[in-house]
């Protein structure tokens, strides 16, 4: 599966295991998150992190007609305001997709999927 982009020099495709990369990779530079996690934990009740080479698993990328929409599963860390965390999240993402990419977004939705404490 890809997203395609219409320039006037042509057609550009980008995977989506790409943008979810990059979006992962956003999300991790954003203080207060500890990693990414799977969204499959929803079935085990396990999380698992996931270490900065599996920063697209976190990552969920829907296309509905005509419009991108991220999923994002977090962890975050101890004592951070959850709400600011998440609004970070999603205006570094957006910030990055069309920097990089030149994609608009339409939604970045957070779905927290734990709390960690870290030590110093």
């Amino acid at each position: 599966m890809t997203i395609e982009m219409k320039t006037k020099y042509g057609k550009i495709d980008v995977s989506k295991e790409v943008v979810a990369v990059i979006a992962g990779g956003a999300a991790i530079d954003c203080y207060g998150i500890v990693g990414m996690a799977s969204q499959q934990q929803l079935k085990d009740g396990i999380t698992d992190l996931l270490g900065k080479e599996n920063l697209g698993r976190g990552v969920v990328i829907r296309e509905k007609e005509e419009e991108l929409h991220i999923d994002m599963y977090i962890i975050v860390s101890y004592g951070t305001k959850i709400s600011e965390v998440a609004h970070n999240v999603q205006s570094k993402v957006k910030y990055q997709l069309e920097q990089m990419l030149g994609l608009q977004v339409d939604s970045v939705n957070i779905f927290v999927q734990g709390v960690r404490v870290i030590n110093p």
